[in-house]
């Protein structure tokens, strides 16, 4: 019986729930994935834990949010000048998003002052913790050809085309 290794095509079900900052739990509904282990890179927990799996085996993971979408950074919460910011587009508790200069400025609406706006700069997802309910359903030997397309896939995520 074939178990997860490098260059195993491994399909898995899961069932995924976001721990979200506030304590509040989001559930998804399950879904299934197939990928070449080794290759099209998962995060790493997710990796640790399938390796040397079987068809059939069941694991319950948690990933933090420093291998998904970062922690929250306290740092990058700043008070900023209202000045030359949309007046319309200021909403506390909303993401302020404005083209300046060519460049995408967007912020989370902590506060807004008299004089200034406080806003948070952190990822979205940022501080979102994921826990995961997965079972491997299949493993065989991924072809030659799923390799390479693989291969190929993950070089153009890692530059961003993908």
């Amino acid at each position: 019986m074939d178990s997860v290794q490098i260059e195993k095509m491994v399909t898995i079900t899961y069932h995924m729930m976001t721990h979200l900052p506030d304590g509040a739990i989001k559930d998804h509904p399950e879904e299934a994935i197939m990928f070449v282990y080794g290759v099209e890179r998962q995060v790493s927990t997710l990796e640790r834990a399938l390796e040397g799996c079987r068809a059939g085996d069941r694991k319950n993971i948690t990933i933090p949010s420093s291998e998904i979408y970062g922690e929250h950074d306290p740092r990058l919460i700043a008070e900023i000048p209202r000045r030359g910011l949309l007046k319309q587009r200021l909403v506390q508790g909303q993401y302020y998003r404005q083209m300046k200069k060519g460049k995408l400025i967007s912020f989370k609406v902590i506060d807004i002052l008299p004089h200034t706006v406080v806003a948070d700069f952190n990822d979205p997802l940022a501080g979102i913790e994921v826990s995961m309910e997965l079972e491997v359903m299949a493993i065989r030997d991924a072809s030659p050809e799923e390799v390479e397309a693989a291969r190929e896939a993950q070089v153009k995520r890692r530059i961003g085309c993908a």
